[in-house]
């Protein structure tokens, strides 16, 4: 299967291979981030984002930073977790990792790549254009044998004198309100579930919330946009193919979503990357709409 990234190597503010970063590693615009986390079940405050930081010191791609994304770069007052944070809260948070206006980002993780494309999404939104979701991420650039380096990683220390000018939000985040329009009859938009089809029917219970996923939703599982052996994205045919089959074409405003917006970021991408004019991440997710009990929700289990 041909892929996107495998001759330039390189889709401007989307993708990067292993062979284009191995080879532009020493550029100085170059900001390298690695922002792995894992969702874990806590029996006290029920889920929490544990960042990877300890894997990260361990091994990671020379010159990479680490982003605690939770701590770092979501929003620390707001009852939800992993919300995107105000302009100022998050100009201050993008400096503070060295990344300024004219930067060249590269975005990756070690397990799930939708960690990265949360974090991509997050700039998208505030009108950063030059970041790069690495493709097939740390396991591809493992299995190739390419360079590693362990410790604490690369410190931003021309912190000091960068400068990030965000723009006002873009529109692709939805909130609420847009979901419940859908659900009321906004018949020109799709709602599309990221999640794994067990989570989605509801045979599968959630950390929290209410099983299940909101009505008239489609299930486009985050994983399935991805080649399952190598776990780069799939070529934009068999993409645009996957969003067609599921009756999304480019006249279709899309609202994805997810447990906590993460996975569900990889859909926004997915179909940004295609040129998609209209698709929005519903930022809250389930983690808002399955707590609220007068919202509805939607079983598809079947009896016995």
């Amino acid at each position: 299967m041909s892929h996107d990234t495998s001759s330039a190597g390189i889709v401007p503010g989307f993708l990067v291979s292993t062979q284009w970063l191995s080879e532009n590693l020493h550029r100085p615009e170059l900001r390298l981030f690695d922002c792995s986390a894992t969702m874990v079940v806590d029996p006290v405050i029920k889920q929490r984002v544990q960042p990877e930081r300890a894997a990260f010191e361990a091994g990671h791609i020379p010159g990479a930073r680490f982003i605690d994304i939770d701590a770092q770069l979501s929003d620390r007052h707001h009852r939800f977790h992993l919300m995107l944070p105000p302009p100022a809260a998050f100009k201050a948070a993008v400096e503070a990792l060295g990344i300024g206006n004219d930067s060249l980002v590269v975005i990756y993780s070690t397990g799930s790549i939708w960690w990265a494309t949360r974090v991509w999404w997050m700039l998208r939104t505030y009108g950063f254009t030059n970041a790069h979701v690495l493709d097939g991420g740390w396991s591809r650039w493992i299995a190739e044998g390419r360079a590693v380096e362990a410790g604490a990683g690369a410190d931003p220390e021309n912190a000091a004198g960068v400068e990030f000018t965000p723009a006002p939000i873009q529109p692709y985040v939805a909130q609420r309100e847009d979901v419940e329009r859908v659900v009321n009859g906004d018949a020109a938009t799709r709602l599309i579930n990221a999640l794994r089809p067990a989570q989605y029917s509801g045979e599968e219970l959630p950390r929290k919330g209410r099983a299940g996923h909101i009505p008239g939703s489609i299930n486009i599982p985050a994983a399935s946009l991805l080649d399952a052996d190598s776990g780069r994205f799939l070529d934009d045919d068999t993409l645009r193919a996957r969003f067609a089959a599921a009756g999304i074409d480019d006249e279709t405003s899309v609202i994805a979503y997810c447990g906590g917006g993460v996975s569900a970021s990889l859909v926004v991408f997915a179909l940004m990357k295609l040129a998609h004019p209209n698709v929005r991440l519903y930022d809250a997710s389930l983690g808002e709409w399955g707590s609220a009990p007068e919202l509805p929700m939607q079983l598809e289990v079947t009896a016995g």
